[in-house]
């Protein structure tokens, strides 16, 4: 049997019990830029790498402001980003305008995984090709969410997600206790080590990245690139180079097609594979 007899749209079964069109979304995301998010106890931090467009030569943005209170970075398609993005904002104005105050991150998020869940039901329409971390600052906190096109959202520390994202979530593992009591610029360098992990054997003397925080007393900001510049070179002199063994698998992470298993695509299991108590469930399972 042939693959393509199965991948259609989004309500047509493999005799595997796979859906290909939302494992089509999936690999659009693992093969996007990489982006980076990390929290502390008063910040929240988002990190992507800028890739060049060879149309325009011009940088590509990778994060995107939806509220003073909340921005998301992405990796994979821009114009689903861009069309997310839109969705979000509008929600957080209304909220605002009927409420008079901003609107909570959790239930934001939960709202877009329910967005995002109706796209792979419909015949007539295709998963969002994007993957999002969102950044948040509300009354409890700052906050970091994963939000992939199988509509899973989980709620995380720090997360890495996009092309070679695996080294990146290592050294997030392993200096993850360390982030809590971090101040801002200790936040940004920890990120920027991070991401410089996904760029493999690549040279990282002309990185390129985006940087924006949110946090205590402070709206969601984007850096201009004089910002972005004095953070790298900060990174580089406090950061220490990172090892060889950490393009290795953690022994406790999830490599990029572990994390494709999760979703309601996954050949282990054909109904949505969110059982874990860190992953908040937008909606049923197909």
């Amino acid at each position: 049997m042939f693959r393509n007899q199965y991948d259609s749209d989004t309500t047509v079964w493999s005799p595997q019990g796979r859906l290909f069109q939302v494992e089509y979304a999936m690999e659009a995301v693992k093969q996007g830029a990489a982006t980076v998010g990390l929290k502390s106890s008063d910040f929240a931090v988002l990190i992507a790498l800028c890739r060049t467009s060879k149309d325009t030569n011009t940088l590509q943005r990778k994060i995107m402001p939806v509220d003073a209170h909340v921005g998301m970075s992405i990796s994979g398609l821009t114009a689903d980003a861009r069309q997310v993005c839109q969705y979000m904002r509008t929600e957080c104005m209304a909220y605002r305008h009927s409420y008079d105050s901003e609107f909570p991150i959790r239930r934001l998020v939960a709202n877009l995984g329910n967005k995002l869940q109706a796209t792979t039901q419909r015949y007539d329409r295709r998963p969002y090709g994007v993957g999002m971390l969102v950044a948040g600052y509300d009354e409890q906190g700052p906050h970091i969410f994963q939000v992939m096109p199988t509509a899973n959202v989980l709620n995380c520390k720090a997360m890495a997600i996009g092309a070679r994202s695996q080294s990146a979530r290592t050294y997030l593992e392993r200096n993850m206790e360390d982030f809590e009591g971090c101040t801002m610029d200790e936040l940004i360098c920890h990120g920027i080590q991070a991401i410089r992990g996904s760029l493999g054997h690549d040279d990282s003397s002309n990185l390129t990245i985006n940087v924006a925080i949110v946090g205590k007393n402070l709206p969601f900001k984007m850096f201009t690139d004089a910002e972005n510049h004095i953070y790298l070179t900060m990174a580089k002199v406090l950061g220490q180079p990172l090892s060889g063994e950490q393009d290795a698998l953690s022994e406790g992470g999830m490599s990029d097609d572990e994390m494709l298993d999760q979703g309601p695509s996954g050949s282990g299991m054909p109904g949505n594979g969110a059982s874990d108590a860190d992953i908040n469930a937008s909606s049923s399972g197909h």
